[in-house]
């Protein structure tokens, strides 16, 4: 399969500019590049897709850059019905540094700053050399400047538009990039980069959008409880974004798939048959899982997430450090308690119970396990020297409600 066709069938191409990209894209040897502005030190998952299209264009034979906004992320693309929070100068220049050293390990791209070609150029010389050639109505034609013209746009914001298309210009002319890559989002500042290209030089450059990737209700993929899952280990660890991964929604699974893993298409769709047949073995689940923390972590980050999973679902919490219990068991209610209390008073003050009497019941009825090991005397007193490094009691309340103890 070419690239492009490739490209294609895992769902990865919305809008193009012009119909020559497909040869483009099949030839290889283009310079192309993506942006982000440094909103965090880390990518998240949103990003990902974006990111992996340009590997896959990479290893078609294209040159990517990255580009980081360091002068664009000072002011903020317009989002559709607010005004971005600016960052302080600080902040901006601690996340370049973070996104800079993960796309160069993750990815090895090149990595450019648009505030190195910006911060030197006069107000009039901006106006004169870029804002004449791009009309107004252009500019207000766009879909998110129309969203914004009801709640009000700031001139700054509105000005982002010109910055994008500098930023494409400038690169075309200093590193010979002739193509943009974009979320469809930004469909309106990568056109306004092309046409600057054309009426500066007229010379054609090219550009293409991937569809924003949504879970089926169309909310942005890759948001826990409305955080982001980073890519640093660091703030999302392997087995929490294994967990995210392994309990997708089954209807977007086979899509994700194809976007998110460099499985081949006759994996991909061997992994649907056996999906469509056997859901609730969730094959398909597990390979996305493994792929994309295999990727992001290496075999040791998969193999990490794997033995919390496979743990917490049977086996013995012993085997695994307070870390990786700490890890694996974070969402689960966490309690200060102290040595020798008695474990009904145990099971109350952390939730398992709302009684003491409940507590006598449940533990009476074998459903009460301490450090992996059911109980049976509703006498026993829960000591600090039992604790799990000598600092965590971890209590389980029938198949799956977990709950911390920490002396």
């Amino acid at each position: 399969m070419k690239l492009f066709d490739e490209l294609k069938w895992r769902g990865l191409i919305k809008d193009m500019t012009s119909p020559e990209i497909e040869e483009k894209i099949n030839n290889g040897g283009m310079t192309f590049y993506i942006g982000t502005d440094p909103t965090g030190d880390s990518l998240h998952l949103g990003h990902l897709s974006s990111f992996l299209i340009s590997k896959r264009l990479k290893d078609g034979g294209h040159h990517p850059l990255l580009l980081i906004g360091g002068a664009t992320g000072r002011i903020g693309d317009p989002k559709p019905n607010a005004e971005r929070e600016m960052k302080s100068i600080e902040e901006i220049e601690h996340n370049i540094q973070g996104l800079t050293k993960q796309v160069e390990e993750l990815f090895g791209f090149e990595v450019v700053n648009n505030y190195d070609w910006t911060k030197d150029l006069t107000v009039i010389d901006f106006f004169r050399d870029y804002g004449k050639y791009i009309n107004i109505n252009y500019m207000l034609d766009k879909d998110i400047i129309r969203r914004r013209m009801d709640s009000g746009i700031t001139y700054a914001e509105f000005s982002y538009m010109l910055l994008q298309a500098m930023d494409f210009y400038h690169l075309y002319v200093t590193k010979n990039c002739t193509m943009q890559v974009a979320g469809s989002d930004q469909w309106g500042n990568i056109t306004a980069g092309v046409d600057l290209i054309r009426k500066k030089l007229g010379k054609e450059a090219y550009a293409f959008t991937m569809p924003l990737v949504t879970d089926k209700s169309g909310n942005k993929f890759g948001k826990s409880e409305g955080n982001a899952l980073w890519l640093d280990r660091k703030k999302t660890s392997p087995y929490t974004l294994y967990q995210f991964l392994l309990n997708v929604e089954d209807e977007m699974v086979i899509d994700y798939l194809k976007i998110f893993t460099f499985l081949s298409k006759e994996e991909i769709e061997a992994l649907s048959a056996d999906h469509a047949q056997n859901p609730h073995l969730r094959h398909a689940h597990k390979a996305l899982a493994k792929e994309v923390v295999t990727f992001l972590h290496g075999e040791d980050g998969y193999s990490e997430a794997l033995k919390i999973t496979e743990t917490l679902f049977g086996g013995d919490i012993r085997d695994l450090s307070v870390d990786e219990l700490k890890d694996g068991l974070k969402d689960a209610p966490h309690t200060a308690i102290t040595s020798g209390m008695n474990i009904c008073d145990v099971l109350v003050s952390c939730g398992a119970c709302k009684s003491k009497r409940e507590a006598r019941d449940l533990i009476g009825g074998n459903s009460i396990a301490v450090n992996g090991e059911k109980i049976s005397d509703i006498n026993m007193s829960v000591d600090v020297k039992d604790a799990i490094g000598g600092e965590l009691c971890i209590i389980k309340k029938g198949r799956k409600n977990w709950f911390v103890c920490e002396f």
